[in-house]
């Protein structure tokens, strides 16, 4: 039976790499590096699991996510995938993948969700099977990515193919960023009573040293302000009741990059 198991391997200053490590019952077949930031770390992770890494799996082109692409690959031989909209920029690239193609990790399928907005040719990997959602800078827990190469309305349109997939979706993002990520939707959004719950829960967990990440699909979508930007509520508190979404989104977005 197929089963997947997947580590938190802390990278840079905020940084979260993947490793996702296939199993057929006791017997390991593929170990891919998600959006290896640097080498150290990963090389550690992988050597206290006893892994040899099969493949890197990008989501887009920024540094701090494919920056240990080139040595990793020299070092191990592994196999690069990574966004068809962006393959000029994925150092190593050997498959290109985009929207709705699916990909065998060793007996685990990834489906690719094309996710523009924070980059031009971002992608996702949903393990539906699995439940898992890797998503790397497009959503995060309680936030979301900058819109740097896209646009407002193509953002919030990535977001609701995210928005659609299953509660009990696992988002495994590529940062750190809860803490003022709570604060902000809390500023915006101080009527919502299991948000107040859910930051004073990230509070805690960051003076505790513990990483609030990965989170669930289902409590984004009732906390996260950038999955709600067709909620009245939150259009109203936001001063644009009856405008649509995609202009709340940008509201909300804009106000976050002044924060």
């Amino acid at each position: 039976m197929i089963r997947i198991d997947v580590e938190r391997i802390p990278c840079l200053s905020d940084n979260y790499v993947w490793m996702i490590k296939v199993d057929d019952d006791d017997q390991p077949t593929a170990t891919a590096i998600v959006d290896p930031a640097e080498v150290g770390p990963v090389v550690a992770a992988l050597e206290r699991a006893g892994r040899q890494p099969t493949h890197i799996l990008n989501t887009h082109h920024h540094g701090d996510h494919v920056g240990g692409n080139l040595e990793l690959k020299a070092r191990y031989g592994l196999t690069i995938v990574g966004p068809a909209a962006d393959r000029a920029r994925i150092p190593g690239i050997d498959l290109a993948l985009a929207q709705d193609d699916a990909y065998d990790l060793g007996g685990a399928v990834a489906r690719v969700l094309d996710v523009p907005g924070h980059t031009s040719g971002h992608i996702a990997w949903y393990f539906e099977r699995h439940g898992a959602l890797f998503c790397g800078d497009t959503l995060f827990a309680l936030g979301c990515g900058r819109v740097f190469e896209g646009t407002m309305p193509q953002m919030w349109q990535s977001l609701l193919k995210l928005r659609d997939l299953p509660d009990d979706t696992t988002v495994y993002c590529a940062h750190e960023y809860t803490l003022s990520n709570a604060r902000f939707a809390r500023g915006i959004d101080p009527s919502n009573p299991a948000l107040a719950v859910r930051a004073e829960a990230v509070a805690r967990a960051r003076e505790e040293g513990r990483a609030t990440v990965p989170s669930r699909l289902g409590d984004e979508k009732e906390t996260n302000p950038f999955l709600r930007a067709d909620d009245p509520v939150l259009a109203a508190a936001m001063g644009l009741a009856g405008r649509p979404a995609e202009d709340v989104f940008a509201a909300i977005r804009s106000a976050k990059d002044r924060a």
